[in-house]
């Protein structure tokens, strides 16, 4: 029971603990770049889970082969994933661009010191 759900499903727990590193530097950083790279982090993981829920024992490519036991892979996964990288490199060249700008505002990119720097 146990060897089946920690070792049969290793890569599972690796992607669970990168979203956790992802999380934690999310919430617990003051540094403004720190916390982008966290949301990286996290949503890489995300990816690389949906990648490996989409893959199929046996399976082939979704080109049409002859035969009657032909098992496909669904391609759906492997595009949305493609569409959220493109966003999330989108998200992180417009959070750095906002963090310079911030940095040329406040002269700090620690999130407690603005706080204190607008109050």
């Amino acid at each position: 029971m146990i060897e089946e759900l920690i070792l049969a499903k290793y890569n599972y727990w690796i992607y669970v603990t990168l979203m956790m590193i992802g999380f934690y530097a999310v919430i617990a950083k003051n540094n403004l770049v720190k916390k982008v790279i966290g949301l990286n982090i996290f949503s890489t993981a995300i990816f690389l889970f949906y990648i490996s829920i989409g893959d199929v024992i046996g399976g082939t490519e979704p080109i049409y082969i002859h035969g009657e036991d032909v098992v496909y892979v669904n391609p759906i996964p492997h595009v949305l994933i493609l569409t959220g990288i493109v966003v999330s490199v989108s998200i992180t060249a417009v959070a750095l661009a906002l963090i310079i700008k911030i940095y040329e505002e406040f002269g700090t990119i620690e999130e407690d010191q603005i706080l204190e720097l607008q109050s």
